[in-house]
């Protein structure tokens, strides 16, 4: 698996759905080919001041993928995360990353990837990003927008930091895979 499996069309005059849902897309194909293809200790190791490790980001997030997309379709969160309360999955997801096979690791979150493209696919269409979800608290109700846009608002995030550390481990440097 690498960048290359994150499906990405040009989208040179698209909607407001399809515009977000190829930007989020875009990000994904960074995050791949920033954090791809590493080694069990690459994929672990650290660099001060900082914890973070490249396999907690990815674990991280194929739980934000899960997660932000579950809340958008209004459906419970799936295996593994259906266990644990929201932050003690964010927490159980950086913590064992460290752990996992990296084969493992890269399969989750380019399956979490793939669902997470299907499903918006289906959420944003028909004016579908304007879907007003309950989350349970009134300060806390977002359109499908806003739930996409604080995805592709992570993965900018993270690829910024996924940048950084893989500079650190083998040089690789740029923002576009191609």
């Amino acid at each position: 698996m690498d960048w290359r499996d994150i499906q990405l069309s040009e989208c040179p005059r698209g909607t407001d759905a399809e515009m977000l849902r190829f930007a989020v897309d875009r990000v994904r194909q960074q995050f791949a080919w920033k954090t791809g293809g590493l080694d069990a200790e690459q994929l672990r190791r650290t660099h001060a001041p900082s914890t973070m490790t490249l396999a907690g980001l990815v674990k991280h997030m194929t739980f934000v993928e899960d997660g932000f997309t579950a809340q958008a379709a209004e459906q419970p969160l799936g295996p593994p995360w259906d266990v644990r309360s929201w932050v003690e999955n964010d927490e159980w997801g950086w913590e064992s990353a460290v752990s996992d096979d990296p084969e493992q690791l890269y399969a989750q979150w380019y399956a979490a990837a793939k669902r997470s493209q299907t499903t918006w696919a289906q959420l944003s269409a028909g004016g579908g990003l304007d879907v007003v979800i309950d989350t349970g608290e009134p300060a806390w109700a977002k359109t499908r927008r806003r739930f996409l846009i604080d995805l592709l608002e992570e993965y900018l995030k993270h690829t910024g930091h996924a940048d950084l550390l893989r500079e650190a481990i083998d040089g690789l440097r740029g923002n576009d895979p191609r």
